[in-house]
């Protein structure tokens, strides 16, 4: 006999309900549908569950889609990985079918693009060159870089337009074709890029100018602020691979443009990612879009995350985009 002086619970009173009663947050019809193989990208959107990451994916699509119907700001916030992975020519074609808008990098996307411009290849080998002090050493990234970035700042450039230009414009750019930068000048597409200085390379070469590149890049932020607040109504931010700096810039920019008025709603902000973290998580996909939690349908902001490795997930994306304009040209075709 127990010396305790409770008792176990006794269940005779508990009540239950009928289970079809109940509000459940799976169903079947919101289950995948196997697809096989050499289906449309279309067909296989169709197949994904409507549950979690595959829910948020559509959900992203539609965002993009709409905001290209409306004519709303599509800015994509890159960090230097997505760069140097090779997706530039994905990022290009993004743009001429007019889901990028804008470009708002930090200082190491800025600086794989603009190797790529001029060299054709990009990423040193770090543990090799560490130790012998030539790490971040190259003397055309910094001298044409800065030269780029004293050029366009006594015109009153930001960095981004300041070193796009020189890209679409120089002869030093032989592999300008795959560079992000010089096409987005060629298309008028805007381009801000976002310094914290001490942590690219190119602000321990000698030509660093800190007043030119202090000033453009500050030029670069309040760019940034006037996109954002024209995100207004249905933009689109995707923040891609940058954990720290862009989701802060954003974050001041967003409260910036609504100390001057009204803080942007029915927006939707994506972070996509190989992780997620902390500042991504807080500055772009709650923050922002809980200002938008409005009462009627077309102000309530939305923020997502996607979770996978850019040189899967950004292709994979991309090719998604556009079905319902291919439709209508297979149907214009037949017709």
């Amino acid at each position: 006999m127990t010396v305790y002086r409770i008792q176990p619970l006794q269940l005779d009173r508990v009540r239950t309900y009928p289970l079809g009663t109940r509000p459940s947050k799976v169903s079947v019809a919101d289950f995948a549908q196997p697809c096989g193989p050499n289906v449309s990208v279309s067909r296989w959107m169709k197949s994904l569950p409507r549950i979690l990451a595959g829910g948020s994916f559509r959900a992203v699509i539609e965002a993009l889609e709409r905001a290209r119907k409306k004519g709303k700001p599509i800015i994509w916030g890159l960090g230097g990985h997505v760069i140097k992975v090779g997706l530039g020519p994905v990022l290009i074609d993004l743009m001429r079918r007019g889901y990028i808008t804008a470009f708002a990098m930090n200082g190491a996307a800025l600086i794989h693009d603009f190797e790529i411009a001029l060299a054709g290849a990009t990423s040193e080998d770090v543990p090799a060159a560490l130790d012998k002090g030539q790490f971040g050493m190259a003397e055309e990234t910094g001298r044409y870089i800065h030269e780029a970035t004293r050029a366009g700042d006594k015109l009153e450039l930001g960095l981004g337009e300041a070193v796009s230009q020189y890209l679409a414009r120089s002869r030093e750019a032989r592999f300008r074709k795959y560079s992000v930068l010089a096409s987005a000048y060629r298309l008028r597409i805007p381009v801000t890029v976002h310094e914290a200085i001490g942590a690219d390379i190119i602000h321990q070469h000698p030509a660093m100018d800190a007043r030119s590149l202090g000033a453009a890049t500050y030029r670069d932020f309040l760019l940034l602020a006037t996109l954002v607040g024209e995100m207004d109504g249905g933009g689109v931010y995707l923040n891609v691979g940058s954990a720290v700096i862009l989701p802060e810039v954003f974050l001041k920019c967003f409260s910036l443009v609504a100390n001057l008025g009204r803080a942007p709603r029915g927006i939707t902000t994506v972070n996509l990612d190989f992780i997620q973290h902390y500042r991504p998580q807080q500055n772009v996909l709650i923050r922002p879009t809980a200002s938008g939690r409005a009462s009627r349908p077309s102000e309530r902001s939305h923020g997502y995350a996607l979770t996978g490795h850019h040189e899967l997930m950004i292709p994979l994306l991309a090719a998604a985009l556009g079905g319902a304009q291919r439709k209508a040209r297979v149907r214009k075709a037949k017709a």
